[in-house]
């Protein structure tokens, strides 16, 4: 079972010790309902629990991982469905031990004796700092026990570096969840017209998530038509898509906890204007150099170098902007433009743990199992150096990229990107 290899991973890391990880709590919607729940994230990598209020305790001086979670009751079932409960969760997720979750206060005392490091999320959540405190008071107040922890650690920071690294289980799952979000987009782009509204295409990509089991979204949807697309973070989805406008959609699932994460740019009409196309090719030109880069032993800002080059020669083609491609890289000038990074790692988050320089200062290489977005963009909003026939272009081109032993797998492909190929597709659809 991967779970119980990654806890044991975890233990190694950890060299002794013992380690506390509470799940996230549940969150009110309004006055009776609950926003749709979701456990924490490292919580789930290392357990696959996913119901609310449980806490996983591991013990790296014996090798032991303990669940504390909701009992057994057979009339709230009735009411809000099935529970593991103790027995039934360390039968089907392989933990050593598991206890009611109202046990966890007086048995982690003990379980502290002789502990010389204790590991949890310091700081993340106050509620759990104080409630730690009062464990250590009253570990240190007994007799009968030996010493309590006297070191704290981080737990997050070796969670945060093992799973920047995807097992073989993780990488199903996301290939799976990149599929999914690759058929909405194709789906998005067979449905969109001149008069459909931008919520009207949202509503096809979420009938597409949830039709293969991913009920939820991995992040809001961003469908922005025109104008709306030069604003990043976009998710209004309510006004009118017109004739001679672009549409970029920013939308991928979560299936099975893992995210999936696709930008699409295409013309609401299934045909680039010239200004539109030669904005559009330079964009992709820049996200396939920066693909080509994702290989084993290539460090993380050589790849987003490489596409930001790109980007400054084909706004300099463009007459957007002026001087020689190295000036307007240094000077920054190209941030008119395009004003974010090139990418970030994608798994259970879909902005995933994981640093992208290493402890001594230096960009982190990529190695086989890391998983990362590359999305380049431009978005031309009117201003007096730019030709109006630029005006209110948003075009951002992502997809999810594993790396593999030789080199790479764009495992998000199943969306067509090049110009030729998405007219074809919506010229099609129209019958």
């Amino acid at each position: 079972m991967q779970y119980a290899a990654r806890r044991q991973q975890l233990m190694q890391a950890m060299g002794g010790g013992l380690a506390v990880l509470p799940t996230a709590p549940e969150a009110s919607r309004n006055a009776d309902t609950h926003y749709p729940y979701r456990p924490d994230s490292h919580f789930w990598y290392l357990s696959g629990f996913t119901e609310p209020e449980a806490v996983l305790v591991l013990d790296a001086r014996t090798g032991k991982s303990v669940l504390f979670c909701r009992a057994k009751n057979l009339d709230m079932e009735i009411w809000d469905g099935f529970r593991h409960g103790p027995d039934g969760a360390k039968e089907a997720f392989g933990f050593d031990e598991a206890y009611p979750i109202e046990e966890l206060d007086t048995r982690i005392v003990t379980m502290l004796a002789e502990a010389d490091t204790l590991y949890w999320g310091v700081g993340r959540r106050g509620d759990w700092d104080a409630r730690v405190g009062r464990w250590l008071e009253a570990a240190r107040g007994s007799r009968n026990l030996g010493p309590a922890p006297g070191r704290f650690a981080d737990l997050a920071t070796l969670i945060d570096a093992q799973r920047l690294y995807k097992d073989e289980a993780e990488i199903a799952t996301l290939r799976r969840t990149g599929a999914i979000s690759a058929e909405a987009h194709v789906r998005a782009m067979q449905a969109t017209r001149p008069g459909r509204y931008e919520y009207e295409i949202e509503a096809e990509i979420l009938h597409t998530f949830v039709r293969h089991g991913a009920r939820h979204p991995a992040y809001e949807s961003i469908v922005a038509g025109g104008a709306n697309a030069c604003t990043l973070h976009y998710v209004g989805n309510r006004d009118r898509l017109a004739d001679g406008e672009l549409l970029l959609i920013d939308a991928g699932s979560e299936f099975m906890g893992y995210a999936g994460d696709i930008t699409r740019t295409f013309p609401v009409n299934g045909r680039f204007t010239g200004a539109q196309r030669a904005v559009y090719e330079v964009v992709l030109a820049a996200q396939l150099a920066g693909i080509a880069q994702v290989r084993p032993g290539v460090a993380w800002n050589a790849f987003a170098d490489a596409a930001l080059k790109v980007l400054v020669e084909g706004l300099v083609d463009l007459k957007l902007l002026t001087g020689t491609v190295d000036d307007n890289i240094e000077s920054g000038a190209y941030r008119q433009f395009y004003m974010h990074g090139l990418g970030h790692w994608i798994g259970l988050d879909v902005h995933d743990v994981g640093g992208r320089k290493g402890a001594n200062g230096d960009w982190i290489r990529f190695a086989p199992g890391m998983c990362t977005t590359v999305e380049p963009g431009l978005y031309i909003r009117p201003a007096d150096n730019v030709p109006a026939e630029f005006h209110n272009i948003g075009i951002r081109i992502e997809d999810d990229v594993l790396v593999t032993e030789t080199g790479h797998e764009v495992y998000t492909a199943g969306v067509p990107k090049a110009v030729d190929d998405i007219e074809a597709l919506m010229r099609a659809a129209k019958g």
